[in-house]
């Protein structure tokens, strides 16, 4: 049964990722539909603590789904982490009439959302990370484009590292998990790649004994793919080519992977989920997160979201090892 809910609030908290904005026009476009005023916080937590608000409208948020980044700005709240800051945030959603805040952002927003639920504050999250390391969904806006975008470079990367009988190493991003590492490795015909979830079994001397049978095999140039969680790129190339010879290159994507215009699966997941996160709050749910898993949208209460845990698919590094011969 549908609530009357009036207004509402909308943050985008974390690192940034592409499909973020397509994720705010339909939480605003939705709840405007609905007659429901519509309140923009900037720079994530900091902008509620701070009061740095904005009333959104449908001109607002025109022209912002092909565009990476996020119009509301985002940031880290160190402000947030302490009672004080949680008590101040919490006081300005009642000051502003909020009915509900919408968070759309990753495992530190969520875990700050959930932090404010015990305020009594309503906050329903859209999960958008690049890093694809939220466990309770399988899927989170901006991994698609942060996929793609690693994938072009590396393909480039590759033009030139055969061209010279290079080795190529490449720094995707992923600080705790490798999906980002292992797509790029999959779709770039990588020989070897290094994730946080393999990291005590592939390491260094695994990788240069690799490149060394590659050579016996005949082949001229090898890719190496490393998650940011790893680590050690630069180091590694120094290795590899101190001691096969091979002259080997490190490149480090880092941030290029968090920009660009987000995919269509990017903007066709965040529109679903920032219409599915208004119509959860006109129902009357309280403290969700709204996932995507076997192929259907649904809500999961916050705090059973962060307690469960990714079952890592090691079949995945497998292929990546079959197709590499």
């Amino acid at each position: 049964m549908e609530t009357k809910i009036k207004k509402i609030g909308v943050l985008t908290s974390g690192g940034d990722a592409p499909g973020m904005n397509a994720a705010i026009r339909a939480v605003t476009r939705t709840a405007l539909n609905y007659d429901i005023q519509v309140l923009g916080i900037r720079k994530g937590y900091n902008g509620l603590i701070n009061g740095d608000i904005k009333e959104l409208n449908g001109k607002d948020v025109s022209n912002i789904i092909n565009n990476g980044g996020t119009i509301l700005h985002t940031a880290r709240s160190e402000e947030m982490r302490t009672e004080e800051g949680l008590k101040k945030a919490a006081q300005i959603y009642k000051v502003l009439g909020l009915d509900a805040l919408v968070v759309i952002g990753g495992d530190g927003s969520f875990r700050g959302a959930d932090e404010l639920s015990r305020h009594g504050v309503n906050c329903i999250g859209i999960p958008a990370t690049i890093d694809l390391d939220l466990d309770c969904s399988e899927y989170t806006i901006g991994f698609d484009t942060a996929v793609n975008t690693g994938s072009d470079a590396i393909g480039k990367l590759r033009d030139t590292s055969s061209s010279h009988e290079r080795c190529s190493v490449v720094e995707v991003m992923g600080r705790n998990a490798g999906y980002i590492a292992l797509w790029c490795a999959m779709a770039g015909g990588a020989e070897e790649v290094l994730i946080p979830e393999e990291k005590d079994i592939v390491n260094s001397q695994h990788v240069i004994q690799q490149i060394l049978e590659n050579r016996s095999a005949g082949k001229r140039h090898n890719l190496i793919v490393v998650a940011e969680g790893v680590g050690g790129t630069q180091k590694l190339a120094n290795e590899i080519q101190e001691i096969t010879g091979i002259q080997t290159r490190a490149t480090i994507l880092g941030h290029l992977q968090r920009g660009g215009s987000p995919t269509v699966i990017d903007r066709m997941h965040a529109s679903m989920m920032g219409y599915r996160a208004v119509k959860a709050i006109m129902n009357g749910e309280k403290n969700k997160i709204v996932v995507y898993n076997k192929g259907q949208y649904h809500t999961i209460d916050i705090s059973e979201g962060l307690k469960m845990k990714k079952v890592y698919d090691e079949e995945i590094y497998d292929v990546v090892k079959i197709l590499s011969i």
